[in-house]
């Protein structure tokens, strides 16, 4: 498993791309497809070396068969176990197709999807390098990215139009509706398929500002998705292996399908969860 904190990048394509006063920092952009990859398991005498690693990943397993759909996810804390069973328990976790980071008052909040989906691995450092969160998080997503949608304004700003903008006005309008529409099922507006322009996006995107998450996922290709500075705004794109933006949506949602576990990947991931700790012993 990589060492936290997940590396940033800035990037290239999309919201970001323009010049801006102050640079904000992304997620690096995978080069090849993800697909799962069995972690590699401590011996069982190396797990008999560390017996409160076996102990948190019992505790784990039973959280993972104890979450429903609908559940609010289930927090497990790391930070009071001896260094070497947490790197015992970060072997056996290994790395899945989701990462994330989430900007805090204390800092940043590095978030990665274990081989297992469902459960992730958070991890928190403030500005001076110190950790102010270590935990491990059972559910369909963690907290902190379910509360990101709540961080942005209830309603986007409409800037000042400039010339080679057309259509951006139209779509901020649109968006603008459905916030208002009290439970709304999600709205996608695929912008790949209308004629937006550099300047229609450039506008977009100050309309609707900068948020305090980002996630990418390697699951259904190579996908980023932003949180806007407008609460349940997200901008989602797909690229291709060479970095180039093939599907470029927004979504008007709590959090993105595509950055979710589904209730049976969990029940998935207790199986074999549970075949791991028999093989550890």
């Amino acid at each position: 498993m990589h060492a936290f904190p997940i590396p940033v990048v800035a990037m290239t394509l999309g919201p970001g791309s323009q010049q801006e006063e102050e640079s904000l920092d992304y997620l690096p952009m995978p080069h090849e497809m993800r697909t799962y990859r069995a972690p590699v398991l401590p011996e069982p005498e190396e797990m008999a070396a560390g017996p409160q690693a076996r102990a948190f990943l019992a505790g784990l397993l039973n959280s993972a068969r104890a979450w429903k759909a609908g559940m609010a996810p289930i927090s497990l804390e790391l930070g009071s176990l001896p260094p070497g069973d947490r790197q015992l328990i970060d072997q056996v976790l290994g790395e899945g197709e989701v990462s994330a980071q989430v900007t805090e008052s204390g800092g940043v909040l590095a978030i990665q999807e274990s081989v297992f989906a469902g459960v992730w691995r958070l991890r928190g450092r403030s500005a001076d390098g110190g950790v102010f969160a270590e935990r491990l998080e059972v559910g369909a997503a963690p907290a902190a990215l379910l509360q990101a949608r709540l961080m942005g304004s209830p309603a986007p700003e409409t800037p000042s139009l400039e010339p080679g903008v057309i259509n951006a006005p139209a779509l901020l309008a649109e968006i603008a509706a459905k916030l208002k529409e009290a439970g709304a099922a999600v709205h996608v507006i695929n912008l790949s398929l209308l004629p937006f322009s550099p300047e229609d996006a450039a506008w977009l995107d100050r309309a609707l500002g900068r948020g305090a998450a980002t996630v990418l996922s390697r699951g259904y290709g190579n996908c980023r998705i932003t949180a806007t500075g407008v609460a349940r705004v997200w901008w989602v794109q797909y690229f291709n292996s060479q970095d180039a933006l093939i599907l470029n949506t927004l979504e008007v949602t709590d959090l993105p399908d595509v950055a979710r576990a589904a209730p049976e990947d969990l029940e998935d991931s207790a199986e074999r969860l549970a075949e791991v700790l028999e093989w550890v012993g």
